[in-house]
């Protein structure tokens, strides 16, 4: 029998005598926190069970590191060390108990470890192809024959660990700039001797460490090979070289897992994890030449997140294995929605990076759409009401449905109040934004759900904290959003001014000629989907940076982007008046007159504290959500929302 839904994607594939449920695998994912000894925690354990419960084939724990010398940082699992053992079995078993393939990765930095794990105890051995200095200044060692066969033992040193705890399959990251795909690369292997120079050589190395691994873990031992189709950087190896690569790989390993770009490197790796400014699928080319050539069964990765497109993808035959990391954190049960007829309701990742930014900053899983990513471990259990109570929301941005949502499914009895005819709040100016559709979609997952439950919904009702106070609720959550900062400059008023409701409009309601006023995140995003629609856009900032408040990684993707535009950006730039012709402008040295059709308004977001104050006291608990908190994002909201629903 097929799936009726998703026939190709949602069917089984069976890979040297090891069946997997679908052909959706979880894709490598590391931990950004570890026990002092880095070994998995409870919480991990729980983060990643959370995954395979959602109908995932396989799960990949990320970043085991196979030799001391290879850590690229203190937060990898240490397969060198017998004391992972009980982590590794405790994840095998979790995996298990919901039909799904344990997958750990075996990793080494090569030439970019010892940096990040330095202790300060005198400088850290570093090894790779070459003599060289590497990005952070630390000299590397070219691996003489006898390091070559130590790591390569190092690596079935490992996958016997993985093996013993139960662990099926381990992934050998070949890609990304790691130490193999350092040695596979003609730009980073400059060696001479037979580890360099010809693909043949520079194969090598990697075929030494997939041998080692058949012969000590024999073939009950699924071997998952990691690389780069293309390294996708200046000078680097393209697609051609990719399919030499993986013709040397194939019928060597079980599975060709196809990735792009050296991680490294700032521009690739919006391509190795592409961000909301690339088109979805944009890696799938790369599996699907690579699968022409080879007969070993081939995975494809890189910021998919529609079960349609999947689909196409194995039907097509442009991959037999389709991977996603993101959108399984965004939405861990993606794959028994897809496969129960529920599309509607799955939460697509939007690329927004929240989690990389988290994970690289305050060290935990996060999710801007998921408030349960990073806390499975308190949740697994649910929060059922202790005693139902009259709960009454106001607003219906996200944070406001979200909470809605949350305090319905404990039990209690909820009332929205939106005073305008739609619900989403904010996330209504992203319906027509290409690059932020699937935030605009996750406003409609949320509206669905809530209509799912037996919230009492009220549109076109702007409720007083008077008329709130007079309905008895046991609980009152406030989620009135914020207000827009209008600086108080001559001419604001002017009909030239528009605000960001202007892009709530397929064609956006503005002029050829548009100055956005305000150049943090908002304005910077609005400057770029202007400029793709042919405008003229000027940024007009008062600091000395645009998108200040954007995380690196987004603003390294727009930065991308804006090289290959005409958006004009005015730094140290203070807005004096609007004016028929433009907006005028004080610099250091000089007032300028910035032509425009259109003065767009982007100075952020403020508290209505007056409005807020109000609220207090409507209630015996009176819970405040979301921007009228603080003016913030997505993240703050949803988790805020589901949170305090969780208090009641």
């Amino acid at each position: 029998m097929k799936n009726q839904y998703y026939p190709n994607l949602a069917d089984i594939i069976t890979i040297n005598g090891v069946t997997f449920k679908n052909r959706i695998f979880g894709a490598p994912m590391s931990n950004p926190e570890l026990d002092p000894s880095c070994h998995m925690r409870k919480e991990d354990l729980a983060f990643h069970e959370n995954r395979a419960r959602g109908g995932l084939a396989s799960v990949a724990v990320g970043l085991g590191i196979v030799d001391p010398v290879g850590r690229v940082h203190t937060k990898e699992v240490t397969l060198y060390d017998i004391g992972s053992l009980p982590s590794l079995k405790e994840y095998a078993n979790a995996m298990h108990r919901h039909n799904c393939i344990a997958v750990m990765e075996l990793a080494h930095g090569g030439k970019y470890a010892g940096a990040r794990s330095h202790d300060g105890a005198g400088e850290p051995l570093v090894l790779g192809p070459n003599d060289e200095v590497n990005p952070d200044g630390l000299h590397v060692t070219s691996m003489s024959d006898e390091e070559i066969e130590r790591v390569a033992g190092c690596y079935a040193d490992a996958a016997v660990l993985c093996q013993k705890a139960g662990i099926d399959m381990v992934l050998v990251h070949g890609g990304h700039g790691w130490l193999l795909g350092q040695f596979m690369s003609p730009t980073m292997n400059h060696r001479t001797d037979k580890w360099g120079g010809s693909l043949e050589n520079r194969m090598r190395f990697p075929l030494l460490v997939i041998d080692k691994i058949r012969k000590a873990c024999g073939n009950k031992m699924l071997i998952e090979y990691r690389m780069s189709g293309s390294e996708i950087i200046e000078g680097g190896y393209g697609i051609d070289e990719g399919i030499k690569m993986a013709k040397v790989l194939d019928g060597k390993v079980d599975i060709i897992h196809v990735s792009a770009g050296v991680h490294e490197d700032q521009d690739a790796f919006v391509v190795t994890h592409p961000s909301m400014f690339i088109e979805h699928g944009c890696n799938v080319y790369l599996a699907a030449e690579i699968k022409k050539h080879v007969k070993t069964p081939v995975a494809t990765v890189g910021g998919l997140n529609d079960p349609d497109m999947m689909e196409e993808i194995i039907a097509s035959g442009q991959a037999d294995i389709v991977e996603i990391a993101r959108q399984s954190i965004c939405d861990p049960y993606f794959p028994e929605k897809a496969f129960s007829g529920k599309k509607d309701d799955i939460t697509k990742c939007c690329r927004c990076f929240t989690c990389f930014y988290n994970y690289l900053t305050n060290r935990t899983f996060c999710c801007a759409f998921n408030p349960v990513v990073g806390n499975e471990l308190e949740n697994k259990s649910g929060f059922p009401a202790t005693e139902p109570k009259k709960v009454i929301v106001v607003g219906g941005g996200v944070g406001g449905m979200e909470a809605a949502i949350t305090a319905a499914k404990r039990g209690h009895a909820v009332t929205l109040f939106e005073k305008n005819s739609r619900l989403g709040g904010q996330l209504l100016a992203e319906q027509y934004i290409p690059f932020k559709k699937d935030m605009y979609n996750f406003a409609q997952v949320l509206e669905r759900r809530l209509r799912e439950t037996n919230v009492d919904v009220r549109l076109n009702t702007k409720i007083t904290a008077q008329e709130v106070a007079g309905l008895g609720a046991d609980v009152v959550m406030v989620a009135v959003g914020a207000k827009p900062v209008v600086p108080p400059i001559e001419g604001i008023g002017s009909e030239k001014v528009a605000r960001l409701d202007a892009l709530h409009h397929e064609e956006p309601q503005v002029g050829q000629k548009v100055v956005i006023l305000g150049g943090g995140l908002v304005g910077s995003e609005a400057a770029i989907y202007l400029d793709s629609l042919g405008k003229d856009v000027t940024i007009v900032e008062m600091k000395d940076d645009w998108a200040s408040d954007a995380y690196f990684m987004h603003k390294n993707a727009m930065n991308i982007y804006m090289r290959g535009s005409n958006i004009k950006i005015c730094l140290n730039t203070v807005a004096e008046a609007v004016t028929d012709e433009g907006l005028l402008c004080r610099t250091h040295e000089e007032e300028i007159l910035l032509e425009a059709d259109t003065v767009l308004l982007a100075a952020g977001m403020k508290v209505d504290q007056e409005q807020v104050n109000d609220f207090y006291h409507t209630a015996e608990r009176v819970f405040m959500i979301g921007d009228c908190v603080k003016p913030g994002r997505v993240l703050e909201a949803v988790s805020l929302g589901y949170n305090r629903a969780i208090d009641i």
